[in-house]
């Protein structure tokens, strides 16, 4: 996954930044939110329910998107398009960690330290 974006005209929003489409932000944050409601790990059971109520369009969630704010709204999101437009570019990143022994998903740090590793690969081209 590519990230582009303007220094100068940087987003509030992390989401923004990661995701190209106003969907795909409102769909990583309710991941993320969801993550955080179960202590920032869940199993593959709790996932798979989530991309099912994602799909079904039984999540109910309040946007905090200026046109939506404050407004409760069904969000219905493809559970296939979640697994490879969500899930597995987050796990790309480093947003979130899979543990193949306890077959867990959890926020994790990485993104934060390859972000740290990208400057630092620019600062050796500079030299």
């Amino acid at each position: 996954m590519v990230i582009l974006f303007d220094r100068f005209n940087l987003p509030e929003d992390i989401y923004e930044i990661i995701f190209a489409t106003e969907q795909q932000r409102i769909v990583g944050k309710l991941l993320i939110d969801e993550l955080k409601r179960h202590e920032g790990e869940m199993g593959k059971t709790e996932m798979s329910m989530f991309a099912t109520a994602l799909h079904e369009g039984n999540l109910i969630t309040v946007l905090d998107t200026p046109q939506y704010k404050g407004k409760k709204v069904k969000i219905s999101y493809n559970k296939r398009q979640f697994y490879d437009r969500i899930l597995t570019p987050m796990k790309a990143m480093g947003l979130i960690d899979y543990d193949l022994y306890k077959k867990t998903y959890r926020i994790s740090d990485k993104f934060n330290k390859a972000m740290i590793k990208v400057g630092l690969m620019w600062l050796r081209e500079l030299r």
